[in-house]
């Protein structure tokens, strides 16, 4: 009797099964229906039985389960709930399956609470097996009318209550506060609404930040919720000395000046990503972590930096392929502590089919502005247009790279030698050059809104026989315009939408129509990255016998459609993608005219960044091209 009531316990359900069946089969496989003892024959026979029992019971599930509900409400269930687990117990009878029954039904209640309604209606039926079909377990819902928010509230305690400077910080959170009146209340969204609010709290100022307190109210009769929650900010914190762990070769000034977290400047987790990006991007370290020591209160704070040093010395070599340029092979040398001076070099070999180059970079190590020396030397043989241009490149000036703004400002000469059938004359120049480029982008590889802005300004003399002064200007322009999401308010989180990618490039060299300017200044467009649907760099100024040479204008534009790929109610990694491309190359700007390429592809973002495959149709040349491209390049 008491074994019984034992197995009966709903709350206990598996374990108590296990239970039952533990204490009972010592008694069923020793004893027989009359209390007598069994033979070893019957003992064998009984065991043959139970072997066959389990065998049927394993064929196959001890009851299927039947879920009638709103599509959205049937998914969530189906995966959530309970109840088919059981179906894999052997030996399941009617009446501990009738058991389960106001057991599955609490947890059906349960999850559509999760989901927001509270008034539901939910029917748990057994239905009996049918021929070789198993048992049925239909469960009905009528889920009711969805729980809207009705008030929420967002109170602050501590020093962030009081502190003026805190004022835009309390308003942040305020207004970055996802679950609003007049939305439906779900449980993922109110968790979520929390963590977002408690992630803004402690990134600036109040790193020990913590929810005091969360309440949500919900009334099943007006299908209302009203929520608050407190939020305790703990003290405010600043930035401390900072300790260095993991030098070798490399000084803790290096640190210092990439990290520029000076001590007493107010904490910010965003400034320390930062900062730990710069760390990481400057090519001295393989790994590095910051983390603010909060242990000795907000007058003993240390912020702790741990560095491992990448090897003096580093080899890479790359094989690859691209439908651009074919066939590509690259080895890259790089010292990163040069004897004596202590600069950074990094040399490197690229052979591919229509450009063969070798170079060498040295850098040397950050001022405290992070101003860096810089000055390079390449010799390249490269195709331009019909012809082979053979190129000395020298360039000596400074740099400086921030997370969002770039700037160089350099001297230049170049000298450029043509070969082909009635190729440009040779022609040497000297110029004075500034570039700067901006970049806003929502994310580094996967940007999907924001738009970056590059300005490359530039002026110098021919070097020859005779000299002829030139400005030269190119403006680069990406932008991503979100259209939506793929879906309601169930996808407002989702990473991706559907966005306009929108791209200008314009470009022009000024000079005497007499100035003989070397081919590497002036301007050729066509390929991935330009206009898709023609090959690389074929896009350029028609000369009268047919063959195209490089220009002094350029404008190129393109604007494509991203939209992700959406599989059962699931957005993928894949996004559709359709564009149209038009560039033009000419020596005045009223011959400027557009050569147009249109295509459709796909987009896989993948852990590295966005691989690109179109297939792309040239409107001048009727011929269809595949393309292929890696990454964001801006």
């Amino acid at each position: 009797m008491n074994r019984s009531r034992t197995c009966s316990r709903l709350g206990w359900l598996p374990l108590s099964l296990l239970a039952c069946a533990l204490l009972q089969a010592p008694a069923t496989a020793q004893t027989a229906a009359d209390g007598q003892a069994l033979t070893p024959e019957q003992r064998r026979a009984q065991r043959q039985a139970q072997r066959q029992a389990t065998t049927t019971a394993d064929k196959g599930p001890a009851f299927a389960v039947e879920i009638r509900a709103p599509k959205d409400i049937q998914d969530v269930l189906t995966r959530r709930l309970e109840l088919p687990r059981f179906a894999e117990l052997p030996g399941l009878d009617d009446n501990e399956l009738a058991r389960l029954l106001p057991v599955a039904r609490k947890n059906a209640e349960e999850i559509l609470a999760t989901l927001g309604y509270f008034s539901p209606v939910v029917t748990i039926e057994q239905a009996p097996a049918v021929a070789a079909e198993p048992r049925r377990v239909i469960v009905s819902v009528d889920p009711g009318q969805p729980t809207q928010v009705t008030d929420v509230r967002i109170d602050f305690t501590g020093p962030i209550a009081t502190e003026e400077g805190a004022r835009a910080q309390r308003e942040k959170i305020e207004s970055l506060w996802t679950l609003r009146p007049g939305m439906r209340f779900t449980q993922s969204e109110w968790d979520a609404a929390k963590l977002a609010a408690l992630r803004e709290l402690t990134t600036v100022r109040y790193p020990v930040g913590k929810l005091a307190d969360s309440r949500a109210d919900i009334d099943p009769e007006t299908h209302s919720a009203r929520l608050s929650v407190t939020l305790d900010s703990g003290p405010a914190f600043k930035v401390g000395d900072m300790v260095i762990s993991g030098l070798d070769r490399h000084s803790t000034e290096l640190v210092t000046r990439l990290a520029q977290l000076p001590p007493g400047e107010t904490y910010d987790q965003t400034r320390m990503l930062e900062a730990q990006q710069r760390l990481s991007d400057s090519g001295y370290f393989d790994s590095v972590y910051l983390s603010l020591d909060t242990s000795g209160g907000p007058e003993a704070t240390v912020m702790r930096v741990k560095v491992r040093e990448a090897k003096r010395q580093k080899l890479i070599l790359g094989l690859g392929v691209n439908t651009d340029t074919g066939l590509r092979f690259s080895m890259e040398h790089t010292e990163h502590q040069l004897p004596v001076i202590g600069w950074r070099a990094v040399t490197k070999l690229l052979y591919e089919q229509p450009k063969k180059s070798l170079g060498t970079e040295w850098t040397a190590p950050p001022d405290a502005n992070l101003w860096r020396w810089r000055t390079s030397a390449q010799v390249a043989r490269e195709e331009s247009g019909s012809f082979e241009v053979d190129s000395l490149l020298l360039r000596a000036g400074r740099t400086r790279a921030t997370e969002s703004v770039d700037r160089s400002y350099f001297l230049q000469y170049e000298r450029a030698r043509n070969t082909g059938t009635n190729p440009p004359p040779d022609a040497n120049a000297l110029s004075a050059n500034y570039v700067w480029t901006r970049r806003d982008f929502d994310s580094r590889l996967f940007p999907t809104s924001g738009h970056g802005l590059s300005l490359d300004v530039g002026g110098g003399v021919t070097v020859g026989d005779t000299r002829y002064p030139f400005g030269r200007l190119v403006g680069k322009w990406l932008g991503y315009i979100p259209l939506g999401h793929p879906g309601g308010q169930a996808d407002r989180n989702v990473a991706r939408g559907t966005r306009i990618a929108a791209r200008a490039e314009l470009g022009a060299v000024l000079a005497n129509e007499a100035a003989n300017l070397p081919t590497t200044q002036l301007f050729l467009t066509g390929g991935d990255n330009t206009v898709r649907g023609y090959a690389y760099r074929s896009i350029g100024v028609t000369l009268p016998d047919g063959q195209t040479a490089a220009g002094r204008y350029l404008a190129v534009g393109s604007l494509e459609l991203q939209r992700p790929i959406i599989i059962d109610g699931l957005t993928t990694a894949w996004d559709f993608v359709a564009f149209v491309d038009a560039g033009g190359v000419a020596d005045k700007p009223q011959q400027l005219t557009a050569k147009v390429g249109v295509g459709a592809g796909a987009q896989w973002n993948s852990p590295i960044g966005p691989l690109q495959i179109d297939l792309a149709w040239g409107v001048a040349t009727q011929k269809l091209r595949l393309n292929l491209s890696m990454g964001v390049l801006f």
